[in-house]
């Protein structure tokens, strides 16, 4: 909602801006592909256009997600410089909102006068507060909660799991070091180590052992299940350093 954003914008002359909105659900994706790019490419171009038309703003970060790269199932870490182009609806809007975000600052933030902008590409968070639906530990504790056995999809697929409050002070640390230094600016992979990634099994496994009470899961394979990425390993020696 452009009118609203834009009448935030001009009540409270913000001095750093996060965009986290999003329609953030792969599954979701699929099922209404319109409402997703609606959402995660012209609600970037809105914000975007905010922050364009408020001298106050000095500092701007998009999170996007760890999924905007072409996916090839590499063993390795994607870096940074890697090209754009997620495979699903979800996914490949994110890309975009990358692509739009890079067109902005090559178009209007150039120069001492203008805020310094970045992305962070995270993603397979867990923690407190997360409710969704096909997220592996809410669908957990759902389960178990339930008096049913956790259903898996697909555990031997690598994901790059992290606790919110990590990725949350990586965000917190490029707005602050860009707001500080323009030089801070960039596009940021954001998560563990690769030897930090585990697969969705062992992840479920952990949980039945921490839950206890009888906690059990199982292979649950879905015919004609829409594409999921097998291996998801990000480079992050980038924020690291």
């Amino acid at each position: 909602d452009f009118s609203a954003l834009k009448a935030a914008f001009d009540a409270c002359d913000p001095d750093v801006v996060f965009h986290l909105a999003a329609q953030p659900i792969v599954r979701d994706s699929y099922d209404d592909p319109v409402y997703t790019y609606e959402t995660n490419v012209m609600g970037t171009v809105n914000i975007l256009e905010c922050v364009r038309t408020t001298p106050s703003v000095r500092s701007f970060l998009n999170v996007t997600t760890d999924k905007v790269y072409e996916n090839k199932e590499w063993e390795w870490g994607y870096r940074e410089n890697e090209p754009l182009d997620g495979f699903d609806p979800y996914s490949n809007s994110k890309s975009c909102s990358e692509l739009v975000t890079h067109s902005y600052v090559n178009s209007f933030f150039q120069g001492e006068n203008f805020p310094a902008v970045s992305t962070a590409r995270a993603g397979n968070v867990i923690g407190g507060g997360d409710f969704g639906k096909d997220r592996i530990i809410p669908d957990c504790i759902r389960a178990v909660a339930g008096g049913q056995v956790i259903a898996v999809r697909n555990p031997s697929s690598i994901r790059p799991y992290q606790h919110v409050l990590d990725c949350l002070s990586a965000y917190l640390m490029i707005a602050q070091r860009q707001y500080e230094d323009k030089s801070g600016a960039g596009f940021y992979n954001v998560g563990p180590d690769d030897s930090n990634c585990i697969t969705t099994g062992d992840l479920v496994k952990k949980f039945c052992s921490c839950w206890g009470k009888d906690a059990s899961w199982k292979h649950c394979p879905e015919q004609d299940a829409p594409h999921e990425t097998i291996c998801l390993n990000r480079d992050c020696s980038k924020i690291r350093s």
